[in-house]
């Protein structure tokens, strides 16, 4: 089911039979080193990961959606909200394959997410993590309008992690 559609992009619901571009996604170095393992192993792990999210969208009406190239519908990575238990607030988040980095995908995806939030979704805060050397993401967080808060460090981890917020009830 589509949910965003960008000038390029088309963010649509994972359903299981993007296993395998999620189970390329997650072993990537770059999401070992900056997101964390998440012990998807198998593409039957991979499809578990992906019922996880839909159940999210379920329940909260947000999760990671799967962002295609429209020209190709080629899976680029993911992007979208979710709700961690260890964070107050909404959470923006996103990772692609390396070979897409750099040609303005994750900042067309971000920030039409970041408007369905915020526009869509009525959210008035919307916060993202990142490890403290993801400069890249950082630097994109700020290009789409968040702003680096503090330092937290999430009850299921002992690395502290940069917050960044867009906080639109203090406007």
């Amino acid at each position: 089911m589509k949910v965003l559609e960008t000038e390029r992009l088309t963010l649509r619901l994972q359903t299981t039979e993007d296993a395998d571009f999620i189970l390329e996604l997650v072993n990537d170095p770059s999401w070992l080193q900056f997101i964390g393992d998440r012990g998807v192993r198998t593409v039957e792990d991979a499809r578990e990961y992906i019922l996880n999210s839909i159940n999210m969208y379920e329940k909260s009406g947000f999760c990671f959606y799967l962002v295609e190239r429209k020209e190709d519908n080629i899976p680029l990575g993911i992007c979208g909200l979710v709700k961690r238990d260890s964070l107050e607030d909404v959470d923006i988040g996103f990772a692609f394959l390396p070979t897409y980095w750099g040609k303005g995908y994750a900042y067309e995806a971000a920030s039409a997410v970041l408007a369905y939030g915020l526009d869509t979704l009525g959210l008035k805060r919307i916060v993202a993590i990142t490890t403290q050397d993801n400069y890249a993401s950082a630097k994109l967080l700020e290009k789409v309008g968040l702003k680096f808060e503090r330092l937290v460090q999430l009850s299921n981890d002992e690395e502290e992690l940069k917050l960044f917020s867009l906080d639109r009830s203090t406007v």
